[in-house]
């Protein structure tokens, strides 16, 4: 190769494993047209196989391309592509294909440009094959807009499918390029040993923080389930809300277990604190939901109050416990959580966000500056259709959806009490003991510590760093 080669990849079929672009579609319908543009994509999906065996394969392309997008405000598209897409891209990510595509960057002491084709618009692909495959260009299907909308129709030179695939590309790049299967028989035995497996943390930029409200990868047959399911599941979500709202704490692990809601307890809950006591115990808990602090209410068969910061006012209303919102100001929000603390017991949850994936982020030290006794607990859940958090949408349909999950689940542990010796007043910072619990709880759910934070999150995801003057803020749990 020379310094001008380009070594060009499809991205369907070659390095993802499946070739069609039906599910990363269907994603995008479903964050910009909600259900009902995701079932306008089902409804028209035989159409577009009709069309692709007898009048083209880019004309089927095309109708289905129409039919996700079309009058899709352009900043929802690339806000989708930036924070939903790329984790289902990396999750069908094919390992010999990446170890191909990682090994051209840089051979024989010759720079190798490394180029993407794909059919899928180019909007919703860049992201993800720049920042996390350290593409250096990205060819696909460009979208025509109006007004800051997507029109659905397509850009010449159209759909890069078909027969007219390689005309396209040469097109762009000339006949300085090579395929990617070309690169691979260049390949000695021994570079490709030596390229290492593929997993989300060693893609050069690692998927750690996603968004979007659906859990699989929406295959025609998953996408109809959603869709045959979503009345139902709406109809049961606002059941169990009520009956969260409704019924008293010492019951609610009852309804909920009638209404279909797991919540499974490990460890020992501890008894309630005593006013004699000289105040109440300080549950710290790693954030899954914004119903975390309910679930280990409802564990514990009583009410506690947590502390919350830019929760929505529909939330609030809805909740069966106490909630105090903070302020972002370190002293008066230590002086809130003392008051709160004389009076009884007090969830908080130290990450300041949700986190989605295995991983428990950094602690807020805050905590372990106010309390004695501190009682750390796990909180693990396991959604089967719905995510119930959100960075880029409403954060007041968030209990909603995930109650709209077929057999939603929690799973409450308690560790016991932290040792004296671990605590501020044996000496210790409020940095150590804030680190102690989060390896503590990681441990306990088999996660890994980070140092990410809430601001990496809504950075990442939002584009913002989760502030209270920014659009979309972070959620309940905030230490500050």
């Amino acid at each position: 190769m020379n310094e001008e080669s380009i070594a060009v990849a499809e991205l369907e079929g070659e390095l993802l494993r499946d070739s069609s672009s039906f599910p990363y579609l269907a994603l995008v319908a479903f964050e910009v047209g909600g259900v009902l543009r995701l079932l306008l994509l089902l409804l028209l999906l035989p159409l577009a196989a009709a069309m692709r065996r007898f009048v083209s394969e880019a004309a089927g392309e095309k109708l289905m391309i129409f039919a996700a997008v079309a009058g899709a405000n352009l900043a929802d598209l690339q806000s989708a592509a930036r924070a939903v897409l790329p984790k289902f891209f990396a999750a069908e990510l094919r390992l010999d294909s990446w170890k191909l595509f990682n090994a051209c960057g840089w051979r024989w002491g010759q720079r190798c440009r490394r180029c993407v084709v794909t059919a899928i618009p180019r909007i919703m692909a860049e992201v993800f094959l720049k920042d996390y495959l350290g593409a250096d260009m990205v060819i696909g299907t460009e979208l025509g807009s109006f007004m800051g909308r997507a029109t659905g129709f397509v850009l010449p030179p159209g759909v890069l499918a078909g027969g007219d695939k390689e005309k396209l590309i040469r097109r762009f790049l000339g006949d300085s390029f090579v395929r990617l299967s070309q690169v691979g028989k260049a390949l000695s035995p021994e570079e490709e040993e030596g390229v290492a497996p593929v997993r989300f943390e060693k893609l050069p930029k690692p998927v750690v923080f996603h968004d979007g409200r659906l859990v699989q990868q929406p295959t025609p047959m998953v996408a109809l389930l959603i869709v045959l399911w979503f009345p139902v599941g709406f109809a049961l979500a606002f059941l169990r809300v009520a009956a969260g709202t409704l019924f008293p704490m010492p019951l609610l692990h009852h309804i909920f277990r009638l209404l279909g809601v797991r919540i499974t307890v490990h460890g020992q809950p501890p008894p309630p604190s005593s006013p004699a006591s000289g105040g109440g115990s300080l549950f710290v808990c790693n954030h899954r939901t914004l119903l975390d602090p309910i679930f280990l209410s409802a564990a514990l068969r009583r009410p506690i109050a947590a502390v919350t910061f830019s929760i929505s006012r529909l939330s609030e209303l809805l909740s069966p416990i106490r909630t105090v919102p903070l302020s972002r100001n370190r002293a008066t929000d230590a002086a809130m959580m003392k008051k709160l603390l004389r009076e009884g017991d007090l969830a908080v949850c130290p990450e300041g966000t949700t986190c989605r994936e295995p991983f428990v982020l950094r602690f807020s030290s805050l905590f372990a500056e106010l309390a004695g006794d501190i009682l750390p607990v796990a909180v693990a859940t396991s959604p089967t259709m719905f995510h119930g958090t959100t960075a880029r949408g409403w954060k007041g349909m968030d209990p909603f959806f995930f109650f709209m999950n077929p057999r939603p689940a929690y799973e409450i542990t308690f560790l016991g009490k932290l040792p004296p010796e671990m605590s501020c007043a044996a000496g210790s910072s409020g940095h150590e003991v804030a680190n102690y619990v989060q390896r503590l709880l990681a441990a306990a759910l088999s996660y890994e510590c980070t140092a990410l934070t809430r601001r990496d999150k809504y950075r990442v995801l939002a584009g913002n760093d989760g502030g209270a003057a920014a659009k979309d803020t972070s959620k309940a749990g905030t230490m500050g």
